[in-house]
């Protein structure tokens, strides 16, 4: 476990680059052409920064980014 203390513009700035890398992941998982093996490499980013966006984000923004299914066939 790892503890950090940040400020409150620090916090809007990751979760803003959290952000940025999530919708850029959910509008890569759109493109048919990318392998299985890079999609499941994207699955588990997805889940990895998921897991840190809640840790900054409010509840109402975690809504708009929990996996979808349809995203994550």
């Amino acid at each position: 476990m790892l503890g950090m203390l940040v400020s409150d513009m620090e916090k809007k700035e990751l979760s803003y680059l959290i952000k940025r890398e999530l919708e850029e992941i959910l509008l890569d998982m759109e493109d048919k052409r990318i392998d299985q093996l890079v999609r499941q490499a994207m699955k588990e980013r997805y889940q990895t920064l998921f897991q840190l966006f809640r840790r900054v984000a409010n509840e109402n923004e975690c809504l708009k980014y929990v996996p979808q299914k349809r995203n994550f066939k």
